[in-house]
């Protein structure tokens, strides 16, 4: 059976977006288990999630003992559901917490595939789901525990249910009752999840096909009076919780203290030129980055034909926004890389042009080189002899990815391309994120400092020494997910205080001087029983942490 045939019968009914759903999931699995707890959003989300479980507050969002008043609840309780099923709070296995963001990239790619599916066909609509779930971006945020996968799947199930509405209203087939439920669903769950930002995109979508046919009677068959009481009922509930328990300071936190700031500057030193996404987007939507020339002039080129035009005012007004916002992370435009799949997969039904073939092979080409590059250096800088077949496997398979694809796109096979660099793209994805990254041990100095702990004994949970552990000199989320809420993230004085009090103490180098100062100033000799060195990764500093145990020694048995 040829490729064509096999697409064909995979994409049938309900069998196209499973398959893109599966193939999301076999792309994001295996850095859901393998990566250590990554700085700083995903060990805040999870820490905070825990501090829900250990708590019973599923209405105020804490950080230890600080409010975390950024993003809605829709993600912690999604977290804690997932954590409640798989693990317990007390485990701290990161992999339960990633669990949501798995599904919803599986979300992503199978909503991706429904929706295309209608404007091009089914085969079409499963190579579109397949397009989204291999791209560098999700199959990455597939297992970091924070809200982007999440978000992104909920939002494109809105806007492909959108799509779907909207391509009735053309054919004189109106969407059914259970199209029109799906789009209020995703809608209400993208703004629990994260706020206004899945609401504008479907927004702007909607809005950019109102302008652009000059009129827009499918607006009307939305289900406007059961949605909006879906909507308020799905949201209503937690938001009059919260706005009680913190007498309204969530929202001034929210919009004054986090989204403000975000429209008027680069925050938190995540300020950009406008471009800074286009130029990234040609390194995270890899292995696809080959068609994108081809999506992008296909587009313009068939703006008339109604998916293509969807997929436009899908893609150009969110996009714009987030090159204008000040602040800017690669992941903001994730939501918009389900309409880049449209263009990509609709661009194949027409042979490629000379130019975007070779501008799409050179993309290609070049993207694979920096990421082989980068994959090359991270061995160098913070890997050992050790880890080389890793990093050779990943490298081989990105860059193998990248000129397969590049050679067949000029020997104008592009599905076959779209295909195998897709498949290719997974292996290598999975290579670099489950081989080799977590053997880059210089990375992981929670993880390290937590083995230590545990190693000597000396970690609260496992019931011998008593919490908290006291740390001076480096505060990084993974360290308080690691060892617990209680963690006290003092100075030195804390830190010799803890050992007065027969607990632990982890003390950064910098803060040396002082420590020792002060453990002299109480008499203190405290035994330093482990040493861990790296790279704090969030600030880019040189980090040497110092573990110390109280003296005399800890007895084995709890009393």
């Amino acid at each position: 059976m040829t490729l064509d045939g096999i697409i064909e019968r995979w994409s049938r009914g309900w069998r196209g977006p499973a398959l893109a759903a599966l193939i999301a999931f076999l792309a994001g699995l295996p850095g859901v288990f393998a990566v250590p707890p990554l700085d700083r959003d995903e060990s805040r989300f999870a820490q905070a999630t825990a501090q829900m479980l250990e708590t019973g507050d599923f209405v105020v969002i804490r950080f230890q003992n600080e409010p975390r008043f950024k993003k809605p609840v829709g993600i912690y309780w999604l977290q804690a559901g997932s954590v409640a099923l798989l693990s317990e709070a007390e485990a701290r296995d990161i992999w339960a917490y990633r669990i949501p963001s798995l599904l919803g990239a599986m979300l992503a790619a199978a909503a991706c595939a429904w929706g295309a599916a209608v404007f091009f066909g089914g085969p079409a609509g499963l190579l579109a789901g397949a397009t989204l779930a291999s791209t560098f971006l999700l199959s990455s945020e597939a297992f970091i525990a924070k809200t982007d996968a999440v978000l992104c799947g909920t939002t494109t199930l809105a806007v492909a249910a959108l799509a779907r509405i909207y391509a009735g209203s053309l054919n004189g087939a109106p969407a059914g009752r259970l199209t029109r439920l799906l789009f209020w669903a995703g809608l209400s769950a993208a703004v629990l999840v994260k706020g206004p930002v899945g609401l504008m995109v479907v927004a702007l979508t909607a809005i950019a096909l109102w302008i652009w046919d000059r009129k827009a009677p499918w607006l009307k068959s939305l289900g406007w009076s059961w949605g909006l009481i879906l909507f308020a009922a799905l949201i209503g509930p937690w938001a009059w919780a919260v706005t009680v328990a913190t007498d309204g300071g969530f929202w001034s936190a929210a919009l004054v203290g986090d989204l403000a700031p975000k429209l008027a500057g680069g925050q938190e030193s995540h300020g950009a030129l406008p471009g800074y996404h286009t130029l990234a987007t040609l390194l995270l939507f890899f292995p696809a980055t080959l068609l994108l020339p081809a999506a992008l002039t296909h587009g313009w080129r068939h703006r008339a034909e109604p998916g293509v035009r969807f997929a436009l005012a899908w893609l150009v007004p969110a996009f714009l926004v987030f090159e204008l916002t000040p602040t800017k992370l690669v992941h903001y435009t994730l939501p918009t890389y389900g309409a880049l799949a449209w263009l990509v997969v609709a661009a194949l039904r027409e042979p490629l042009g000379d130019r975007v073939r070779w501008i799409g092979a050179g993309l290609s080409a070049l993207v694979a080189t920096l990421l082989t590059v980068g994959v090359g250096y991270l061995m160098s800088e913070y890997g050992d002899a050790s880890d080389i077949p890793a990093a050779l496997m990943a490298g081989a398979l990105i860059a193998t990815a990248g000129f397969a694809g590049a050679y067949m796109v000029l020997k104008r096979r592009a599905v076959t391309a779209l295909v195998a660099t897709g498949a290719l793209g997974i292996l290598g994805h999975a290579a670099l994120a489950a081989g080799l990254a977590p053997r880059l041990e210089p990375l992981w100095l929670s993880q390290r400092t937590e083995n230590a702990l545990a190693q000597a004994r000396l970690l609260p949970r496992q019931g011998i020494a008593p919490a908290p552990v006291a740390v001076a000199g480096y505060a990084e989320p993974s360290l308080v997910f690691a060892l617990g809420t209680p963690t006290d993230l003092g100075g030195p004085d804390q830190a010799a205080e803890a050992l007065a009090d027969n607990r632990p103490a982890v003390v950064e180098r910098r803060e040396q001087r002082a420590f020792d100062a002060a453990i002299k100033a109480r008499g203190l000799k405290p035994r330093q029983i482990g040493e861990v060195s790296g790279l704090d990764y969030s600030n880019g500093d040189e980090t040497t942490l110092r573990i110390y145990a109280p003296s005399p020694p800890l007895p084995e048995t709890a009393p």
